[in-house]
This record gives C-alpha cells, sequence and structure tokens, in this order.
C-alpha cells in the first residue's frame, strides 16, 4: 500500500504533506484543552480562596482559543486530504489505463474485460479510503496517543500501567484479525469481477435475452451471482466486525479500572478532582486514537486486496513492445510475406493454431482467405499488424519483419476491419475521424463513397452529424460495417484486412464495395476473410486454409479445378443456388 502511495501521489504530494502537518496540529491543541479545563476546576472553581471568575472567563477563553484552532486545523486537513487523495487515485487510475493500452491481445485476455473494470472502478474507490485514512488519521492517531499518555504519565504515573496492559492486547487482536481477513477480501474481489462479467454479458446482449423470452433465467443466473458475491462478503466482513467488540471490551476495560483506582485516590487525596477529570478526557483521546488505529488497519487490511490486484495490471509484462525498433522504419510498400510462421495462444498449447505457413503477397494485390470455422483465418491476418506475436518464423511487411517497426508506425499504415464491428458514441463523423483526426470533409465523404457508405449516412436527417448511440444501436449490421470499412480507408493505408466484414451486407454492395477499393484504390493491398465464395472469386489469388495450415493458392478458376473444399464451397453457395 505505502509504496504506492509514495509513487502515484505525484504533484499532489504538498498536499498530502501539510494533511499530517495539519492533523499534528490539531492533535496538540486538543491535548492542551483537558490541562486547561483541569486548571479552571483546581485553580479557578476550587481555589484556595473560593471561586475566582475572572480566572475561569480567561482560561474559558484560551480553551475557545484552541477549539478554534483544532477546528481550523482539522477542517483544512481535511480539504488537503481529499484534494491528496483524489489526485492519488487520478494518478494511479490513469497509470493503469495507460498501461492497459500498451496490453496486446494475449494481455487483456488474461485479466478479462469485467475484472479490468472493477479494478478501475470499486478498487480505486477503496484506495482512496485507505489513502486518506492514512494520511489523516494514521499521522494523527499515534501522536495524539503519544501526547495523551505524556500528559497521563505526568498526572499519574501508576494509573498509566493501565493502558501499557491494554495496548499489547488490542495490537495482537488486531494483528489475528488482519492476517485472517485479507485473503478472504482477495477471494471477494475476484468474486466481484465475475458479478460484473455476468452485468456485461447481459447488457451486450439484452436483445437476444428478449427474444429467446430468457429473462427469468437470466435473473436467477445473476440472483446466485450475486448471492455468492453476498456470501463472501459476509464471510470476510465477518472477521473485520471483531475489531469493535474487541476494542470496546479493550475500552470499558480501562474505563472501569480508571474510574475504581482514581476513584480511590480522590478520596485517599492522592489526586485532585481537576487532575481526574483531566485524566478522564485523556483516557478518552488515548481510547479513541486507539480506536481510529485499529479502524487504520482494518481499512488498510481491506484496501491491500485492490491494491495487490492494482499491482497486477501495472506490473504485468506486455507481450508485444518496440522498445528494440527502428523509430524512422516506416512501411514503404505494402508487402507481406510469411516465412515458416506457426502460431500458437498460449506458451503450453499442445496444438499450433497455425503451422508452417508460408506466403508472399505483393503490394497492391487484393487477396482472398477462405476455410472453414477454424481454420485460422483471423488469427493469420491478426499476424500482420502484430496484433499477436508469432510463435516460430517472421512475418515480413513492406521489405521489414515486423517486430523492426514501431508499433504505432506499422498499425498506422495497416487498416483493419475486425469481425466484430465496434462503433462509439457520438456522430458519424466523430466516429470516421478515427481513421485520421485531421482528414477534411472531402475527404470523409470520399472514403464514405467507396465503402458504399455516403448514401445511407445522407437519408438521414442529420446527414453526418447523426448521433450514434453506444455501440451503433440506431443502424443496421450492414450500415455499422460500411462505416467500420470508410473508418478504416480514411487511414489510407497501404495495406486494409476486411476480416468478414461485408457478411451483413447484400451481394450487391459487396460487390460494388470490392470494384471501388480495386478501381479508386489500385495500389492498397486488399486482404479480405470471407465465408461468401464471391467475396473473393475477383480477387488475384485466393488461398486456402484448412486446420491452420494453407492447402491450395490460386485463382478461382485454378482453385475450381484442384481444391475439393473451395470447389464444394462454391458449388454449394453459387453454383446450385443459380440451378
Amino acid at each position: 500500500m505505502f509504496s504506492l502511495v509514495f509513487k502515484y501521489t505525484g504533484r499532489y504530494k504538498t498536499a498530502a504533506i501539510l494533511t499530517p502537518i495539519l492533523m499534528i496540529l490539531e492533535v496538540l491543541f486538543d491535548v492542551l484543552i483537558p490541562f486547561v479545563m483541569s486548571r479552571i476546576i483546581d485553580v479557578g472553581v476550587n481555589g484556595a480562596d473560593g471561586a475566582d471568575i475572572s480566572y475561569i472567563i480567561r482560561m474559558g477563553l484560551v480553551m475557545v482559543a484552541l477549539s478554534m484552532c483544532a477546528m481550523v486545523s482539522g477542517g483544512l486537513a481535511g480539504y488537503t486530504s481529499a484534494t491528496a487523495s483524489s489526485g492519488f487515485v487520478y494518478n494511479i487510475r490513469m497509470a493503469m489505463f495507460k498501461k492497459i493500452n500498451t496490453y496486446s491481445f494475449a494481455n487483456i485476455e488474461r485479466f478479462e474485460v469485467p475484472s479490468l473494470v472493477t479494478r478501475l472502478t470499486r478498487d480505486m474507490r477503496m484506495l482512496r479510503m485507505a489513502y486518506i485514512a492514512i494520511v489523516r488519521q494514521l499521522f494523527r492517531a499515534p501522536i495524539n496517543l503519544f501526547f495523551s499518555a505524556l500528559m497521563v504519565y505526568r498526572i499519574d504515573r501508576s494509573l498509566a500501567v493501565i493502558f501499557w496492559v491494554a495496548i499489547p492486547v488490542l495490537a495482537l487482536g488486531l494483528f489475528l484479525i488482519a492476517y485472517n481477513a485479507h485473503p478472504r477480501f482477495k477471494v471477494l474481489m475476484k468474486k466481484y469481477d465475475d458479478m460484473n462479467g455476468k452485468l456485461e454479458e447481459n447488457f451486450i446482449a439484452v436483445r437476444v435475452v428478449k427474444t429467446f423470452v430468457r429473462e427469468k433465467f437470466e435473473i436467477n443466473k445473476f440472483k446466485n451471482t450475486s448471492e455468492n458475491v453476498r456470501d463472501f462478503q459476509r464471510k470476510a466482513e465477518r472477521i473485520v466486525l471483531l475489531n469493535d467488540p474487541l476494542f470496546n471490551l479493550v475500552m470499558y476495560s480501562c474505563m472501569i479500572a480508571v474510574s475504581w483506582l482514581g476513584g480511590n485516590y480522590i478520596i485517599n487525596g492522592m489526586m485532585s478532582v481537576g487532575e481526574f477529570m483531566s485524566y478522564l478526557s485523556y483516557l478518552k483521546q488515548i481510547l479513541f486514537s486507539l480506536m481510529m488505529m485499529s479502524s487504520i488497519m482494518m481499512q488498510i487490511v481491506m484496501a491491500q486486496a485492490s491494491v495487490d490486484r492494482a499491482k497486477e495490471v501495472l506490473n504485468e509484462v506486455v507481450d508485444i513492445t518496440d522498445d528494440e525498433s527502428d523509430e524512422s522504419l516506416v512501411l514503404k510498400d505494402g508487402s507481406v510475406r510469411f516465412e515458416n510462421v506457426s502460431f500458437a495462444y498460449s506458451k503450453d498449447a499442445q496444438k499450433m493454431t497455425l503451422s508452417d505457413v508460408n506466403l508472399q503477397i505483393a503490394s497492391g494485390e487484393t487477396v482472398g482467405i477462405v476455410g472453414s470455422t477454424g481454420s485460422g483465418k483471423t488469427t493469420l491476418v491478426q499476424l500482420i499488424p502484430r496484433l499477436y506475436d508469432v510463435t516460430k518464423g517472421n512475418v515480413i511487411v513492406g521489405g521489414h519483419n515486423v517486430k523492426d517497426y514501431r508499433l504505432e508506425n506499422l498499425r498506422k499504415d495497416i487498416g483493419v476491419v475486425l469481425q466484430k464491428n465496434v462503433l462509439f458514441s457520438g456522430t458519424i463523423k466523430e466516429n470516421l475521424l478515427w481513421g485520421n483526426e485531421n482528414a477534411a470533409f472531402e475527404e470523409i465523404v470520399a472514403a464514405a463513397e467507396v465503402a458504399q457508405a455516403h448514401d445511407f449516412i445522407m437519408s438521414f436527417p442529420e446527414g453526418y452529424q447523426t448521433e450514434l448511440g453506444q455501440g451503433g444501436v440506431n443502424v443496421s449490421g450492414g450500415q455499422k460495417q460500411r462505416l467500420t470499412i470508410a473508418r478504416a480507408l480514411l487511414k489510407n493505408p497501404k495495406i486494409i484486412i476486411l476480416d468478414d466484414s461485408t457478411s451483413a451486407v447484400d451481394t450487391d454492395t459487396d460487390k460494388r464495395i470490392r470494384q471501388a477499393l480495386k478501381e479508386k484504390l489500385s495500389e492498397m493491398t486488399v486482404i479480405i476473410i470471407a465465408q461468401r465464395i464471391a467475396s473473393v472469386m475477383d480477387a488475384d489469388k485466393i488461398i486456402v486454409l484448412e486446420d491452420g495450415r494453407i492447402t491450395d493458392i490460386g485463382t478461382h478458376e485454378k482453385l475450381l479445378e484442384i481444391n475439393e473444399v473451395y470447389a464444394d464451397l462454391y458449388h454449394t453457395q453459387l453454383k446450385g443456388v443459380s440451378e
């Protein structure tokens, strides 16, 4: 916890340093108040010459001044602690978000999205509460305890022995509670991840849920998950709740002991009433300090699970980096070459997803890739922009190994339209500008025309200023695909990869998109993954993948003659229909 505090407080260090200083001032003012009160009783009220009203008024004003100073110090400490804690959480959240954005696909898959969301939200709230406890109470409580104990020792040493017995008992109890609570809170955080995962899945698939009338099933599933969280929360917090009974036992034991011994001291003339009253005030401050320290310990214990999870994100070793790349290297053309490439998603995989792939694509070629589901088509093209790194072999793009480029330089010249089309909240124009934020409106229109998106965009009353809902829910699947193609084209890439990205458009629109790409962007290398033979039959060459291996490469006519799988697909999809 403390390592994160020191590292990520950043430019909020002034507020973080001022907070304990102000808390110390508040403690000093608070500690002096019982002493002044004892003087009022012993000198002003029970003095040798009777009550001294002027002395009582003067000392009363001193008490008021001390109280005001304590209040101001405490108020300022509240402001500075809020500033420092919110700044700390901002810094660490931004550091985590930046680190996540450097993750490869493999890194993200290891954490899962719901878990990352929980770590950036609920875990950060836990850290903020613990941070406030550290910069405020962790300094205030021990100092208050020290000065109050010092005053108690000054008044009567024999009564002070009570606290030297009570403090170790309380410390041992807190240690045992913390030791057993921490692992339970780590499990609880994972249960929250599972619950968020179920929520995300349900909200994304809400249309499917309603179509299949599965609301009751989903409600019951969420109920089970939520009950699981509740049960583990009870299990974790059950131990923490022992803190209050333990503290109350120690506190009331001390008060009984002090009251009994102090009362005897007053009867025997060994202590004045004023001293006893101030002693009780210091006793309350000592016990309050102990209570705060126990509360801080519990807060830190509960936050430690969140600290561990934040460190996991920050310390994750990123699979794909460009630390040793050539910063000046850029793609000179859109040529692609695979040299004995093999790939597996995990190091201990028993079977390769791709095996011994050798492939040459010339710059400006249009290449189709077909194959059955699970044959490795998407995996193959994801190696080109280095979304994954090869397990064996080399991927050469633009005459250089992809590992020689900086990731930014490599990916800015490769347009990728993935199977899952993603649009963002905002206008159509804002979404298209993801491809090139500095593009002129004429360039946006030109890209949309090639993607056959311009006409339907202009059919909306707001045109390119039409607001898209989250994920583009207010456009059809085919429209969404055409918008994502236009967005990729706006990058003006040397290579564009269309991963089954016209599956939701009709065959006529699909054909017009391919024709526009060939006529207006003839220098661009186009790689098309498709389930429909019609989408690739005009390609310069077609690659047939089966079980992670290239079985044949050739034109449409050639593959009809030599490849049974391709011929089968063609006859099933086109020949049979025409007949």
